[in-house]
């Protein structure tokens, strides 16, 4: 290796390491969906967000109103570029840089957009199509954030459901899908570069849901149960949700990234549910959410991954009545419209006496200021050469 290639190497690595020490702070963050039609305004939303002290949350696109309405309250976003852009994106750099003037670079700096979710749940999905899009989408979003020097603000990334691996018990026995790995070897690649962690959609419910006859309800909940023993590793498990994390952590070490951090972007419970869908409880609901926060406020890590801070994103804020599919979609929301709690897992909300809208709206000037900045033109200015060539490839 030349003097030069050394050098870029280094900034890149040194730079990817620092964004994700940056970017690892919070560990508890909330999934904001809107697929209904008796939610509160935006507005509101932030006031709600305020008062239960939720400070990162996702969405599902990159909605105006939204980002709007989250200027100046210190409230971390990921917004999502949706699987019906990623064709058109992933044709060129020009594309994806219209997108982002469009919907990203207006709000900066007011509106803390921490990230950039390409896509949601393509690999393994039903449009084999998307799966050969998604890289090059992906490395157009990046380039064009890096043309307008914002990579170090906002990260890209792009959340996968369990349908990427082929099995996932234990843990330690967990693969890629062998149809899929083509697709996701140079996707992981791309993202190890430029320091992004690995988005996965764990849910102990649908485990569960779909196996209720072999898995403890127990085990599924963070209740006391016997476990799993993972022989492979001498590791034991007393809850679904570590043990999908790190059967996650095992996929990306046989495929040779061991150090890629892992974030949740999606667990939660459906607290109503068809007769035929096992442990769609409010019980349940209440019970996962709330065991599943108490260990997320503890900032620690998972058998496997001792050093590496569980991050989650739960879903969802609230019930989404328009939803297809399932009652249970409709039902895993944490709040009311009126921002009331639909059960207690140690959020207070709004008192339902002055929760109606006009009461939510009059607590919106409540909130954060300021505005995490940071140059990192060093790193990026040594690095150009080596991050052309890879978004080239």
């Amino acid at each position: 290796m030349t003097t030069c290639s050394f050098l870029f190497c280094f900034f890149f690595t040194f730079g990817a390491v620092f964004l994700n020490a940056v970017d690892a702070t919070w560990t508890y963050g909330v999934n904001y969906g809107r697929i209904a039609d008796n939610l509160p305004p935006p507005e509101s939303v932030v006031t709600l967000l305020k008062a239960a002290k939720i400070k990162n949350i996702r969405i599902y696109d990159a909605d105006h109103g939204v980002l709007n309405a989250f200027k100046g309250s210190g409230i971390e976003i990921v917004v999502g570029l949706g699987n019906e852009f990623l064709k058109d994106i992933s044709v060129g750099e020009d594309r994806a840089m219209n997108w982002i003037k469009e919907n990203v670079q207006p709000f900066l700096p007011d509106t803390h957009i921490r990230g950039i979710a390409v896509g949601n749940e393509i690999l393994g999905g039903a449009d084999v199509e998307l799966w050969e899009v998604l890289l090059p989408a992906v490395k157009n979003v990046y380039s064009a954030l890096y043309r307008l020097q914002l990579t170090s603000v906002v990260q890209v990334s792009s959340p996968h459901s369990e349908a990427v691996f082929a099995n996932s018990f234990p843990p330690s026995s967990c693969i890629f899908r062998e149809d899929i790995v083509p697709f996701m070897k140079p996707l992981l690649q791309f993202f190890s570069f430029i320091g992004s962690p690995f988005f996965i959609n764990a849910y102990p419910f649908l485990a569960y849901k779909n196996d209720p006859e072999h898995i403890d309800i127990n085990y599924a909940l963070f209740k006391k149960n016997k476990g799993i023993f993972d022989a492979k590793t001498n590791l034991h498990y007393d809850n679904m949700f570590e043990a999908q994390v790190d059967a996650a952590y095992a996929a990306l070490e046989k495929v040779g990234y061991p150090k890629m951090p892992v974030i949740v972007s999606e667990t939660g419970w459906a607290s109503h549910g068809d007769e035929n869908e096992a442990g769609a409880t409010m019980k349940n609901a209440r019970t996962y959410n709330r065991n599943l926060r108490k260990k997320l406020m503890k900032k620690k890590g998972t058998p496997f991954r001792p050093k590496m801070v569980v991050r989650a994103y739960i879903f969802a804020l609230f019930n989404e009545n328009s939803k297809p599919g399932p009652t249970s979609e409709r039902n895993f929301g944490l709040f009311k419209p009126d921002g009331s709690i639909s059960y207690d897992i140690g959020f207070t909300g709004l008192k339902p006496s002055a929760a109606g809208p006009s009461s939510l709206l009059s607590f919106k000037k409540l909130g954060f200021g300021g505005w995490f900045g940071c140059s990192y033109s060093m790193v990026l200015t040594a690095s150009v050469a080596i991050l052309m060539l890879i978004l080239s490839s």
